[in-house]
């Protein structure tokens, strides 16, 4: 539950933004699906560490290996289907976009399946992020970082994709 002062304070981006000296995107959108998963893999990223730190009494180097378990292509691909039945129109449209991307390059231990998947949730992420939407970005990270896979059934599906195999 948000009190008054999350409420009126501003998003996480214009946070950032403020202290880099930039100003928002004026559509998030625009940016290439590729840019869009760039940053998203940064702010995915941020939850994951920030939730390992908050609910574990791991070193720091424990806490690297448990990360990586959790931002890797196989575990992004498995938050994709966590969330694919609660992605609006929009995100989906995303999603698509990312997932479709073009890729230089995988890395030697994901499947093009899993990379393509994880790559389009990176997208919504950052796509998210760059609009300052933190509510929807948190309620999608919530759904994706929860242990129990049936808070899915409970926030309600909106729209879902199917994965390329």
């Amino acid at each position: 539950m948000e009190d008054s002062a999350t409420k009126n304070s501003p998003s996480l981006m214009g946070t950032v933004m403020e202290a880099v000296g930039g100003r928002p995107h004026s559509d998030p959108t625009q940016l290439g699906p590729l840019v869009l998963a760039y940053i998203g893999d940064t702010v995915f990223d941020l939850y994951v560490r920030t939730k390992l730190v908050e609910t574990t009494g791991l070193t720091a180097h424990g806490l690297h290996m448990a990360a990586a378990k959790k931002v890797c292509a196989s575990a992004q691909a498995e938050a994709y289907r966590r969330v694919e039945g609660v992605l609006t129109e929009e995100e989906a449209a995303v999603f698509r976009r990312g997932r479709n991307g073009h890729m230089g390059t995988i890395p030697r231990n994901a499947s093009i399946g899993d990379y393509r998947l994880a790559t389009g949730v990176e997208a919504v992420v950052g796509w998210l992020y760059l609009r300052g939407d933190d509510g929807r970005l948190n309620e999608l990270m919530q759904i994706i970082l929860n242990d129990d896979t049936n808070q899915q059934s409970a926030a309600g599906g909106r729209h879902g994709i199917q994965e390329e195999q």
